[in-house]
């Protein structure tokens, strides 16, 4: 049995106990290799996706791209539990003690909660790392599954990933920098990325984290003095 055929495996022993799924949907590429196995099988999806700053003109393009290719899907946005930290810790922003800290399984039940679905699919992989491995190892008897969190891409690899976007004609979602994938964030390849293509998206974050425009400062400073040095040395 291949790696879909046993992905597919997982989520039938889900379906066969419920017609109803949460996707959690961060629209990288496990999520979105998950999104596409999954759609066929269940009459109702609804899809999460943890926002950073809402309303980044480059997220909503992939947004619209989602919603046109799986139209079935019930798409909602709420805010990412580690802006919990980021907002108290004021990180970039004044701190405020009154945020309450947040964990992933804290925003999973209250979108349970809130959409009455019990069966939520995630797309972390074994091969993420070693904490993602542990957990996911002692999930495996069960199908992977663990008290309504389903795990079916538990054992590929990224290569299995990119493998099931090409045959599948899946585009590359957004990639900040040629290191490993990650969402929007506080570093220097997403600031960089989104000063030259997204320069408005740039803005947005500016408006809602002020003090993150630190970051390019002080790295053009950086660059700057960089290049007098050289500059003095060729002299």
């Amino acid at each position: 049995m291949n790696k879909i055929e046993r992905a597919n495996r997982y989520i039938d022993l889900i379906r066969v106990k419920s017609n109803e799924a949460l996707l959690f949907l961060s629209l990288g590429k496990d999520s979105l290799v998950l999104l596409d196995l999954i759609y066929p099988k269940f009459d109702r999806i609804v899809c999460v996706f943890m926002y950073f700053v809402k309303d980044l003109e480059h997220i909503n393009r992939w947004i619209g791209w989602t919603k046109a290719k799986y139209p079935k899907i019930e798409f909602v946005q709420a805010p990412h539990w580690n802006l919990t930290y980021i907002l108290r810790g004021g990180l970039y922003c004044v701190p405020n003690p009154k945020v309450k800290l947040l964990k992933l399984a804290d925003v999973v039940k209250a979108m349970q909660l809130k959409y009455e679905v019990y069966y939520t699919f995630l797309g972390m992989k074994k091969a993420d790392g070693m904490n993602r491995r542990l957990m996911l190892k002692g999930y495996e008897a069960n199908g992977y599954e663990n008290n309504g969190l389903c795990y079916p891409l538990a054992d590929w690899t990224q290569m299995d990933i990119l493998a099931y976007m090409r045959q599948h004609g899946l585009p590359e979602p957004v990639r900040y920098s040629l290191k490993a994938s990650s969402g929007v964030g506080f570093n220097l390849d997403c600031m960089l990325w989104l000063k030259e293509n997204y320069p408005q998206d740039l803005q947005r974050i500016y408006r809602v984290f002020p003090m993150s425009e630190r970051i390019l400062f002080e790295y053009n400073n950086k660059k700057q003095i960089a290049e007098s040095e050289i500059e003095e040395e060729e002299e």
